[in-house]
């Protein structure tokens, strides 16, 4: 008997917060009151900042002794690339959405559902890998401390599980604490790194034989300078994990703390903030990078790095333990341990922002998708899954990871270009489409050089859009219309007729002509024996946007030929929209309304793909179905009738 007394509260906490209203999702615990913008700095820095744990190590495996000068690039694409255009994402899409949304209202119908279904799956990528490969790093991290090898050593994937089970537990409880602890984390974890690199620059300045190896090396292995840089040109895309955070930047920049008179249509102070956390994070990331990769590729043999060797995936952590001794190296594995765990809530962030924005909205995806712990324990499986595939391993990762950073970067590089150009600013349009050619020849290289990544991101993208697909097709005859508005001559129609049986004659419009709607009236009555003395409404509907999922109605009524009385909608679905203007002057009058159609001719296999795809096909079952599946109770149906 308890059984049933829990099933209801484990359903109603799980969806908590579940809103109808289509394109939001469910939020859990307190309304956010917005933070300082450093505050939530440090919130995208769990992801940007954290990547210090393996990115000097994964250079190092992808550059060798040119890492410090393919890094030196790769700041200066940061600096001067991704952070101009993600500036001016936070301008157009000042709400979380992203260069997703900006990319979205430049293609309408299927193209678009499908264009930005793409992106989600790259952005899918994205942020689980970030789960998994940051949780996995954090587990090498765990596992290669002196103290613990022995015991840890080969149990990796079920560590990294339970850490990413962790995660998803402190999402599933709540969120609303992140940003102090992710302060808290993100400065111990940069003093540690300042300590480690400033003793690892004092060693290479007091020993001056490393400067001069590397050079020596540098000169035997590439020859002369040019040749240097013209190699570190070609390698760098192969360090874009640099590039993580900008997204997640975007993606935080709701919780960023706006001025008093912000609105909703410009909120400028959160702009500026967002800017600002933008900005500082590029320059302190910027800064480690450069230094860090220099330290390590001096200071650490090469074949460290290499898979077994004991900075593979940690290399800060092998100086600290080398030059500071086991227990400062074991305060430096904690912190970034740490923050290596919680790295991952930053990318879960992001997940529970774009996804249930945008699934739900499109119908390609359960309603359920909207609430945040159900979409929380689904994507804590995915990383589950992803983990045991890469038996978490960091490197095997690494591509994936890079190609999800890149896509995304492009496309928000194309996207600026785009809105620079429509706003008639011709040196940004210049300025951004350079930078945009620039991570498209950086996107293409890592692809070319890592084809896991797009494997994998393909793999993301066909889930998603079968996913998708099917959970559309599985909602296919549910109402789909938000609401109802009559205008005051459609109002008028129907109160005339409320005294009455109320008949309605669904019309697929043509030439609209005197004939066309006698002609229509004539058969109709004969197939079904309607009286000839009884009023008739025509209902014409004509389809917009076939790929949009919900929205509203609204009908206008007019008078044709100074005798037919038509009600015009405009929506994605002609039954839907048949079936919601039903119901709703059923509720409105309190009479069964009576619907009549003529049967389509066709195929009836063809004539649903018609609908699915383009919103119009088999009508008269279909509606009858939306209605079914609205209404349980088959007195208070509307009738409908097919002759």
């Amino acid at each position: 008997m308890a059984t049933p007394a829990r099933t209801p509260r484990l359903r109603a906490w799980m969806l908590e917060g579940l809103t109808d209203r289509p394109g939001q999702h469910a939020q859990t615990g307190t309304a956010h009151e917005g933070r300082p913008w450093w505050r939530v700095m440090c919130l995208t820095g769990l992801d940007y900042f954290s990547t210090l744990g393996y990115q000097p190590g994964i250079a190092a495996l992808a550059a060798g002794l040119l890492s410090p000068l393919a890094t030196i690039v790769l700041v200066v694409l940061t600096l001067f690339g991704a952070l101009p255009v993600y500036r001016r994402v936070a301008e157009e899409s000042p709400h979380g959405e992203g260069s997703i949304a900006m990319l979205e209202r430049l293609l309408s119908f299927w193209k678009g559902k499908l264009f930005v279904l793409t992106l989600l799956g790259f952005a899918a990528t994205d942020f689980l890998i970030t789960i998994t490969l940051s949780a996995a790093d954090a587990t090498a991290h765990l596992v290669e401390n002196p103290h613990l090898t022995s015991a840890l050593h080969g149990h990796e994937v079920p560590i990294t599980l339970l850490m990413i089970a962790l995660l998803g537990a402190v999402f599933l409880k709540g969120f609303s604490e992140a940003i102090g602890v992710a302060v808290v984390l993100v400065a111990t974890y940069l003093g540690l790194n300042v300590v480690v690199v400033a003793v690892g620059l004092w060693q290479v300045a007091t020993e001056p034989h490393v400067v001069a190896d590397w050079t020596q090396a540098l000169t035997a292995e590439h020859g002369n300078p040019f040749m240097m840089i013209a190699i570190a040109l070609v390698v760098f895309p192969k360090l874009a994990l640099g590039l993580s955070g900008f997204e997640t930047g975007v993606a935080v920049m709701p919780h960023v703390h706006g001025d008093p008179d912000d609105t909703g249509a410009r909120p400028a102070g959160r702009i500026r903030g967002t800017k600002k956390l933008l900005t500082t994070a590029a320059v302190i990331m910027s800064v480690f990078l450069i230094c860090s990769s220099f330290v390590t590729t001096l200071l650490i043999p090469a074949d460290e790095f290499k898979a077994g060797g004991e900075a593979n995936g940690r290399a800060l952590a092998y100086l600290a333990h080398e030059h500071l001794g086991s227990a400062f190296g074991t305060v430096y594995d904690v912190s970034t341990i740490l923050i290596l765990w919680f790295a991952g809530s930053s990318a879960m962030a992001g997940l529970l922002n774009l996804m249930p924005r945008y699934l739900p909205r499109y119908g390609m995806a359960p309603h359920w998708a909207r609430a945040l712990r159900p979409m929380v324990v689904v994507f804590t499986l995915v990383a589950f899954l992803v983990t045991w595939l890469f038996d978490a391993d960091v490197d095997a990762q690494g591509g994936a990871y890079a190609t999800g950073v890149l896509v995304l970067i492009t496309s928000a590089a194309v996207a600026v270009t785009i809105a620079a150009k429509r706003a008639g600013e011709r040196g940004w349009t210049i300025g951004f489409g350079i930078i945009s050619a620039v991570f498209v020849y950086t996107t293409a290289v890592n692809v070319v050089e890592r084809p896991d990544g797009v494997k994998i991101g393909a793999c993301f993208i066909a889930g998603i859009m079968a996913l998708s697909l099917l959970s559309r097709l599985a909602r296919v005859f549910e109402l789909r219309v938000t609401h109802v508005e009559l205008d005051d001559m459609a109002q008028r129609f129907v109160r005339d007729t409320a005294n009455r049986t109320i008949r309605f004659i669904a019309n697929e419009p043509d030439r609209r002509d005197k004939a066309e709607y006698r002609d229509k009236v004539e058969q109709i009555r004969e197939d079904n024996d309607i009286p000839p003395g009884d009023d008739v409404l025509f209902v014409e509907v004509t389809v917009l946007d076939p790929s949009e999922f919900e929205s509203g109605l609204k009908v206008r009524g007019e008078v044709l030929h100074d005798r037919y009385r038509v009600l015009t909608l405009e929506s994605s679905t002609v039954p839907n929209a048949l079936a919601a203007l039903l119901l709703h002057v059923r509720d409105d009058t309190g009479q069964r309304p009576h619907v009549y159609f003529e049967w389509t001719e066709g195929n009836p296999m063809a004539n649903f793909l018609r609908f699915f795809l383009f919103g119009q096909g088999e009508v008269a079952p279909v509606t009858r179905e939306v209605i079914r599946a609205a209404e349980p109770d088959r007195a208070r149906r509307p009738h409908v009738h097919a002759g």
